[in-house]
């Protein structure tokens, strides 16, 4: 996205979103691994505490977790501001359960809201084909427009013994018979 959307209202959500200054790095993991375990993310729970924190505590990332009326964490948003005038998204999502209702539309305003910041000239967010089947389709629909496609391989996070074997059963777990 090039360009700063035209201002709309936030729709309705009974959920809040909190900034998270400084958060520590398990509770980071643990909200990180609720929401993303079904997609295999697994980026940032391959770094050790130090890594992770020079991430997640640089004064250019802005880290905001969702919260429901209980005051349970079921959603995260990262903001990455380290290239001067862009804002990446570069973690955002709910827990599993929610999608579908709605209030991903929420998080998307919130986080455009948040990422144009006056200098910002382009708001960007990754996807890939582990993600929610209609992630594409829902970027596209709140203003943002494929820029690259690329090919990416790693080694299955599950098999690695990072996140558990029945993680993300939509996903064919593949591994090498002897």
């Amino acid at each position: 996205m090039r360009a700063r959307p035209r201002p709309a209202p936030l729709p309705a959500s009974r959920f809040r979103l909190v900034r998270w200054d400084k958060p520590a790095p398990d509770k980071y993991r643990a909200l990180f691994n609720r929401v993303g375990q079904k997609w295999l993310w697994f980026s940032r729970l391959l770094l050790d505490d130090g890594a992770l924190n020079a991430i997640i505590h640089d004064p250019e990332v802005s880290v905001y977790a969702v919260i429901d009326p209980a005051g349970i964490e079921i959603g995260m948003l990262e903001l990455d501001f380290r290239q001067a005038g862009q804002c990446e998204i570069a973690f955002f999502g709910l827990i599993p359960e929610l999608a579908g209702n709605g209030h991903g539309r929420w998080l998307m305003m919130q986080a455009m809201a948040l990422g144009w910041r006056k200098d910002v000239t382009r708001l960007w967010v990754h996807t890939c084909t582990l993600d929610h089947p209609s992630a594409l389709g829902f970027y596209r629909a709140q203003g943002f427009e494929p820029f690259a496609l690329a090919i990416e391989t790693f080694a299955d996070p599950r098999l690695l013994g990072i996140l558990p074997r029945e993680a993300a059963p939509q996903v064919p777990l593949l591994e090498a018979t002897s």
